[in-house]
């Protein structure tokens, strides 16, 4: 079984991931290499759960 890393990016670096791998698969179609990695890789990407923040209710608190 392959090891799993999870990390958390706000929108911005999702963005940039995103833009980056998808720079780096025109790459590949420009070189007509196999995208099928890359291709997999940004759809894990781009349908990546957001985690929802917790709130806090300050009312509770006090």
């Amino acid at each position: 079984m392959d090891e799993k890393r999870v990390i958390e990016v706000d929108e911005y670096q999702r963005g940039l991931i995103i833009n980056s791998l998808n720079d780096k698969r025109n790459e590949l179609v420009e070189q007509g290499k196999d995208t099928e990695f890359v291709d997999e890789t940004l759809i894990e990407v781009m349908d990546a759960p957001a985690k929802k923040q917790r709130k806090r209710n300050r009312a509770k608190e006090r």
